[in-house]
């Protein structure tokens, strides 16, 4: 049985290495509808875009979509929801998703898959998806943000680092992985409580997550608890930079 939840694909404008990344085209669409369109395919009850630029509103709604102008001033993404569920006033329980605007081939299951996983886990407050990381090459690369999560599904820790550390395996060889240890790499989709949102607006940053770079460590630093599950289908990389999008315009149609 689904649950009702709600998707907020926050949209950029300024992009530094991809300057009107959500109006990109892509296929003869802008990025941000082919986002919206994944979106829509979910079992959401209602999709929307929140952006900070009157642009991106215009061109949402030339395709149909709702968009809601919010603040220019958040420092992520998460941020931007927090404002959207407070101008919807969205309850305290409500469940919240965030695709990100530049995810433009996001299979929609794996958007129902994450809202489904925090409504089946009342005792987190976030949950969040995964994948197994295969090679040491990725498990050492800091742009690869690894995931260590306990018996429950529960997150233990998120860190840029090897994690976690195989002591003796590592000493004598960091060519390949250590049989036996489940590393996996974290995919940055997420399902929030709308009360976690707000939440973390008012906490502001905490050393941790200042240090690692990685937004998610300000809810385990003030203990709340995120869900963490396999994604069901894998995800396809997002668009960041020029050789991003002329990858996804290949695999779109140009």
């Amino acid at each position: 049985m689904s649950v009702p939840f709600l998707v907020v694909i926050p949209a950029r404008f300024a992009s530094s290495r991809l300057p009107g990344k959500p109006l990109q085209l892509i296929a003869g669409k802008p990025m941000i509808e082919h986002v919206w369109r994944q979106a829509t395919s979910s079992s959401a009850s209602r999709v929307l875009v929140a952006t900070d630029d009157a642009r991106i509103v215009q061109a949402c709604e030339a395709f149909g979509a709702e968009a809601l102008l919010t603040r220019p001033d958040h420092e992520s993404g998460t941020d931007r929801l927090a404002e959207v569920a407070d101008q919807l006033a969205l309850s305290d329980d409500a469940i919240v998703v965030n695709v990100q605007g530049d995810e433009p081939m996001i299979p929609p299951a794996v958007i129902d898959q994450v809202a489904q996983n925090l409504a089946s886990n009342p005792q987190a407050a976030i949950a969040t998806l995964a994948e197994p990381l295969r090679e040491a090459e990725s498990l050492f690369n800091p742009n690869v943000v690894k995931v260590l999560s306990d018996k429950a599904g529960q997150a233990l820790a998120f860190s840029r680092a090897p994690l976690p550390w195989a002591r003796d395996q590592f000493a004598a060889d960091r060519d390949c992985l250590p049989e036996g240890v489940p590393y996996r790499r974290h995919i940055g989709i997420y399902a929030y409580r709308a009360r976690l949102l707000r939440q973390f607006v008012a906490w502001g940053s905490c050393w941790l997550e200042e240090t690692e770079r990685l937004e998610q460590l300000r809810a385990l630093w003030h203990g709340e608890r995120i869900h963490v599950a396999d994604a069901v289908s894998p995800l396809p990389a997002g668009v960041d930079t020029p050789d991003d999008l002329e990858r996804v315009r290949r695999l779109l149609g140009h």
